[in-house]
């Protein structure tokens, strides 16, 4: 007996400034199709319904639109950007659809018409801006992409960072796509600030680290580096010496040892070759899949209001950790992570939470006045943690 079809948006740029990490998401979520289609626990198939907004952010409300009024799609999965999210929020809401959205972002946002399966900023933002603090400066450089992603980080990057007596040294800002990165480069090695935050977001980043580490080196500098978005895909395109040394946060790496992230793995790598390298981006566009195609069986309907209801606090084992969404604010209980980047493509995990942390999009239980009386690292603790590289169970 044929299964009953069920469409599926997948809305992912294939070209524009970002193009190689939608790209890697979209592969992943036509890989979750796939294996729900060929799989006997579910009793429907998705039928994919793929558009292209080329990275042009206003294209990404269109897109949605032919799917919601063209194609009667309720469940739509995309969105790399906050600024492509929040040109999709309006239709989803107006039209009563389902939006899951599988990046990371800067928070301070909770919608009933999105699942938010990327990290929330409690998940990967504070932890490495409390890792600055501890291990490595409380002075920082902030470079970043002109839009809300970077606004809002920066925002909760400074409240923490001045809260604890620090300072941000300087905020710099480049248009999407940018890659004239040498003014801010000179500038970086000019005041020799003791590490720098990165959310700029693709070519222009690739740009800003592979300049910076030359300039670095003719000076004879080390600069720390931390990003809340760098992930191995990219690695490979900044270039090896480059990319080597940046402190990143995350609720997934490729390294991940656990028995269900290798299985994953060795999928991904069977169907899209040895040399390939899988992202949090990739995983994550997976797991919102995974997560929808289990709720409509628990809902046994994709109806919206069904679905959502039967998402909530449902266990999904994935390959990064147990993983659930809250129904209090449609965010998901992700695990954060520390890693740094190594050759090979490679993050080495030096930290980890001991289980899933609630989401807090709107940061409302970060105690700022606590983190402004933490007793102060010395110098040689600094040192000795920060290079201190193993899983922390």
């Amino acid at each position: 007996m044929k299964k009953p079809s069920i469409p599926l948006g997948l809305v992912f740029s294939q070209s524009g400034p970002y193009a190689m990490m939608a790209g890697e998401m979209r592969k992943s979520a036509l890989m979750a199709i796939d294996e729900i289609n060929q799989s006997d626990q579910f009793d429907f198939v998705f039928a994919p319904r793929l558009r292209d907004p080329a990275g042009v952010v206003a294209a990404y409300h269109s897109a949605c639109d032919e799917l919601i009024r063209g194609e009667h799609v309720d469940h739509i999965v995309g969105c790399y950007t906050s600024a492509s999210r929040k040109q999709v929020i309006p239709i989803v809401e107006r039209t009563e659809r389902l939006l899951w959205h599988p990046a990371r972002y800067e928070g301070f946002e909770s919608s009933d018409n999105v699942i938010y399966v990327g990290a929330a900023p409690n998940q990967h933002v504070v932890p490495l801006v409390l890792h600055m603090l501890d291990h490595i400066s409380g002075e920082v450089f902030c470079i970043g992409s002109n839009y809300v992603w970077t606004w809002e980080t920066n925002r909760v990057v400074r409240e923490i960072v001045t809260s604890a007596g620090g300072r941000v040294l300087a905020e710099r800002l480049l248009e999407l796509g940018e890659t004239a990165v040498d003014h801010i480069v000179k500038e970086i090695i000019e005041r020799k600030p003791p590490v720098v935050f990165n959310t700029l977001v693709g070519e222009s980043s690739y740009s800003f680290m592979r300049a910076l580490h030359q300039a670095a080196t003719r000076a004879n500098l080390t600069i720390p580096m931390l990003s809340c978005s760098l992930c191995e895909p990219e690695l490979k395109l900044i270039g090896s010496s480059a990319s080597v040394g940046c402190i990143t946060s995350s609720a997934y790496f490729e390294s991940i040892d656990g028995a269900e992230n290798r299985a994953f793995v060795a999928r991904w790598k069977t169907r899209h070759g040895a040399d390939s390298n899988l992202s949090v981006d990739a995983l994550s566009t997976y797991v919102c899949v995974m997560l929808l195609a289990r709720a409509i069986r628990r809902a046994g309907s994709a109806d919206v209001g069904a679905v959502r209801r039967a998402a909530a606090n449902h266990r999904y084992d994935s390959p990064q950790g147990p993983i659930w969404v809250d129904p209090d604010n449609n965010h998901c209980f992700l695990t954060p992570r520390l890693a740094r980047s190594v050759p090979g493509c490679q993050f080495d995990i030096f930290w980890e939470a001991d289980a899933p942390e609630r989401p807090d999009p709107y940061l409302s239980n970060l105690d700022l006045a606590a983190i402004g009386t933490r007793p102060e690292k010395s110098n040689d603790t600094m040192t000795r943690q920060s290079t201190h590289l193993r899983v922390v169970k």
